[in-house]
């Protein structure tokens, strides 16, 4: 199994699927900040303060790590960002579904409205499995 998930091939198309979901994602919540603002606060984890700053920046450091990642930039630090955003981002998940909250996960903006449940918990593991991945088998080179 180790030497599937190090294969160069294996690493290319983890980067690529990740780089396509955050910069597509990130981009549609950049076009539509109140829209993600709201789905921030179907959370209710945050003040209106900060729903608006997450609203604000978060798409943005999706954007920007998943142009990065598509091109082989600074590999080890744009999959640590965005494995941290999927952990973050599971953390809300599972508490909205623990605390029984019917919302949209506000993933991918206005765009595929899904709603928090079990099935968006697997495909962010999924994406979280290709980042550690990337971190862990990415050879520092790749970052000049």
């Amino acid at each position: 199994m180790t030497s599937f998930l190090s294969s160069n091939i294996t690493l290319l198309v983890f980067r690529i699927i990740l780089a396509i979901v955050f910069i597509f994602a990130g981009m549609e919540k950049a076009a539509n900040p109140a829209d993600f603002s709201e789905a921030v606060a179907n959370y209710r984890v945050i003040s209106l303060f900060l729903q608006n700053i997450v609203a604000i920046v978060i798409p943005w450091v999706e954007v920007v790590s998943g142009i990065l990642l598509l091109y082989g930039k600074f590999l080890k630090e744009n999959s640590t960002i965005i494995s941290v955003l999927l952990i973050a981002f599971n953390i809300l998940v599972l508490q909205a579904m623990l605390r029984g909250l019917d919302i949209d996960c506000g993933c991918f903006g206005t765009i595929d409205a899904q709603i928090v449940g079990f099935r968006k918990l697997l495909e962010n593991f999924a994406l979280l499995a290709m980042g550690i991945s990337i971190f862990r088998f990415s050879k520092s080179e790749t970052n000049d």
